[in-house]
């Protein structure tokens, strides 16, 4: 019996043993664990609009989405000129620098969000590759010399999940029809989850930002959000089994009805709050889901709104033992960001224009700004975004409790 219990304890020892040094993140009932199986409380901030910009960034109203804003800046420059300026944005928004000041304010984590056009080649082609890999990299590299951890996000899907300008998709969620950009976008995770199988500064893949927005027939369309999470975990799993798998409710990652049982032994569920009051009714239902299912749950995005009440809901969520991350990082001329870009002169003639009514090209003739103006502008931006030229606030800092 002596003999059993020793080698019962021996066998314990050992399994627990080796889940500690295997160095990937995991879950522990309602907990995310580290590489060492120690329970960790994620702090972090969104880099929003590198590899996704957003109109409202840049202060645009109507030109909302990435492809409206791609659209805008061929017309006013020029596709090749406009091609050489989203190349240096991408080297410049976010850099080492940026990476080195997130981890020494105390932040543990980034989530990154990507559009799916920067993985693979358009229509009728449809290759992975893209300069997104690269990117991609680069910022994994920075963030092991930092030991900041990331989390992957699907911000844009194939056929889009969400339905908005935020998914750069075309005013539907059309990925829930479409059984091709389904499959591009288990293909896109797949190959992504195989390239970083082995990385352990990478905590796991949000596999769909916001996925079905309110506007739509929620019956219809909610059922088939966690078969189509169920697929992609699938095929991640057949390339990477060590990494966590994050999944957002529907209806901008609210919803958590349109979920069972948990279907894999390391997912975790994420939901994003905006503009509510940040008391805890507003995540009880998070919170009982957790207790439910033994499950850990995790705030993906929350912010654009006052420091005070950032402090405040920042505070409720870790009284509840809620990891969080806000958005976003950085933005032009504002203060609800942990860095804030001088808005270069004459930027106001492109926000101008983009508020135009109808940009067909009796409008666009007529209403040109002045190029050289213009252009100036956009290359002032180039500098501008760099950490070295921005502005910190502080005081929103303080509200993230650092």
């Amino acid at each position: 019996m002596k003999r059993m219990l020793f080698l019962l304890f021996a066998f314990v020892t050992v399994s627990v043993f080796t889940f500690a040094q295997d160095g990937f993140f995991s879950t522990r009932g309602k907990e995310v664990v580290d590489g060492t199986g120690k329970p960790i409380l994620l702090k972090g901030i969104n880099l929003g609009n590198w590899l996704v910009p957003e109109g409202y960034m840049f202060h645009f109203k109507k030109t909302s989405s990435p492809g409206l804003i791609y659209n805008l800046f061929n017309i006013l420059m020029g596709e090749d000129e406009a091609n050489k300026f989203w190349d240096v944005f991408r080297d410049n928004y976010i850099t080492k620098a940026d990476i080195h000041y997130i981890k020494s304010l105390g932040l543990n984590s980034v989530r990154i969000p990507f559009n799916y056009r920067l993985f693979i080649r358009e229509y009728p082609y449809r290759e992975l590759s893209g300069v997104g890999y690269e990117l991609l990299d680069k910022a994994v590299q920075w963030c092991k010399e930092e030991n900041l951890y990331i989390i992957l996000d699907m911000h844009c899907a194939p056929g889009g999940q969400t339905g908005d300008n935020i998914d750069d998709s075309f005013g539907y969620p059309f990925l829930f029809e479409s059984p091709e950009s389904q499959q591009m976008t288990i293909d896109i995770w797949k190959k992504l989850a195989e390239i970083y199988k082995d990385e352990k500064i990478i905590i796991g893949y949000d596999l769909l930002n916001e996925p079905i927005a309110h506007y739509f027939d929620a019956e219809t369309i909610n059922p088939k959000l966690e078969p189509l999470y169920k697929r992609i975990t699938d095929a991640i799993r057949t390339v990477d089994k060590n990494h966590l798998i994050f999944l957002g409710g529907a209806q901008w990652d609210t919803n958590f009805k349109c979920f069972g049982k948990p279907f894999d032994d390391k997912l975790v569920y994420t939901f994003h709050k905006y503009w509510m009051d940040p008391v805890q009714k507003e995540v009880q239902e998070y919170i009982d889901f957790s207790e439910k299912y033994n499950v850990p749950i995790w705030m993906g995005e929350s912010g654009e709104n006052t420091n005070e009440w950032i402090n405040t809901f920042r505070t409720m969520l870790e009284n509840n033992n809620i990891g969080w991350c806000f958005w976003t990082y950085k933005k032009m001329k504002n203060e609800r960001g942990i860095v804030s870009i001088n808005q270069p002169e004459n930027f106001e003639l492109i926000i101008d224009f983009s508020e135009l009514e109808n940009l067909y090209y009796g409008t666009i003739r007529d209403n040109r700004p002045d190029y050289k103006k213009i252009k100036t502008a956009f290359d002032n931006y180039l500098i501008n975004c760099k950490f070295k030229n921005c502005k910190i606030n502080k005081d929103y800092v303080k509200a993230l409790g650092f």
